[in-house]
């Protein structure tokens, strides 16, 4: 049996040869990354340096005026009405829809996770709006809010109530807005909710059971703990969205009435585009993106003084 075992033995380890992974691992890394280094530099560094020196001078988009101006520039828009008029805009529509897409998300993901009938339906009916193009979106509800035809203004009529002009009216339109940013966009924090209350381990719920805790209870003390991370990221995300609001603004009104729904975004494009002042809608840009980073900044602070 000895004998045996000796002949399937091996007879000798095979040398251990001494390889230099470290130095193969060193270098081999750096080519990989090469193409994402060049794009990054082109597409993101680039403009970020020629845009700040676009903003020091008071160039043109017809190519004219290319001439340095200093802090010219910044010192007009920190004394220009419009400006603050369209940061106050913006204020305003980033606080009258992050709180509902908040609340109102998480409401739809908790009737959908407790087991409401028809649950599918209620999944695509919640969700489907977020896949629309904005074009499409803005159609709809232009449809919707449009005066003698429109759906919304003719329920009103026939129940006797005078029309709304949702779109043109000065104190209306910018809540006809927020609403059709709430019907759209919605469907995305919806999912982030349920996805996060089906991660929820079942024996947590089992316990809190066993403990006698009722519905409420198990709500307040064990659902909204335990996707708080969510809420924080949820919040974020929409703090930041709503600050660069754009497109359904300028598809729905144009800013307009009388510059009640502008947004910064709509007015850096219109000096830009319009007024062909490139190096003026520069400097703008740069002063809304410290803003940006200052918002950010307070959040993060916020969100980990309370995780710790």
């Amino acid at each position: 049996m000895n004998t045996v075992l000796t002949e399937l033995a091996p007879s000798a380890a095979p040398p251990i040869t001494q390889k230099t992974p470290a130095k193969v691992r060193k270098g081999s890394g750096f080519w990989f990354v090469v193409p994402f280094l060049i794009a990054f530099a082109l597409f993101l560094l680039w403009p970020i340096v020629s845009g700040l020196w676009m903003s020091l001078t008071n160039q043109s988009l017809t190519g004219s005026g290319t001439g340095f101006t200093g802090l010219s520039n910044y010192a007009e828009a920190l004394g220009d009405a419009a400006v603050w008029q369209s940061l106050w805009n913006t204020a305003v529509f980033t606080i009258a829809t992050a709180a509902p897409l908040v609340v109102l998300s998480f409401v739809m993901a908790y009737l959908v996770y407790v087991g409401l009938p028809g649950q599918w339906l209620w999944r695509m009916s919640f969700f489907t709006p977020y896949l629309l193009p904005v074009s499409v979106v803005a159609a709809l509800w232009q449809w919707m809010f449009q005066p003698g035809f429109g759906l919304i203004n003719s329920i009103l009529t026939q129940l006797g109530f005078a029309e709304i002009g949702f779109l043109d009216q000065q104190g209306v339109a910018m809540f006809s807005i927020v609403l059709v940013t709430i019907w759209w966009t919605v469907g995305f924090n919806f999912l982030l909710y349920l996805s996060a209350l089906q991660n929820i381990p079942d024996h947590v719920f089992e316990a809190a059971q066993l403990d006698g805790a009722g519905p409420w209870r198990r709500l307040v003390s064990i659902i909204v703990p335990m996707v708080n991370k969510t809420t924080v990221m949820i919040v974020m995300l929409q703090i930041l969205a709503s600050l660069k609001v754009f497109e359904q603004i300028y598809l729905l009104t144009s800013g307009g009435p009388r510059g009640s729904t502008r947004s910064v975004l709509e007015y850096i494009y219109d000096v830009g585009f319009s007024g062909y002042r490139l190096g003026y809608a520069s400097a703008i840009s740069y002063l809304f993106f410290a803003l940006i980073v200052v918002v950010a900044v307070v959040q993060l602070r916020i969100m980990n003084r309370k995780e710790h």
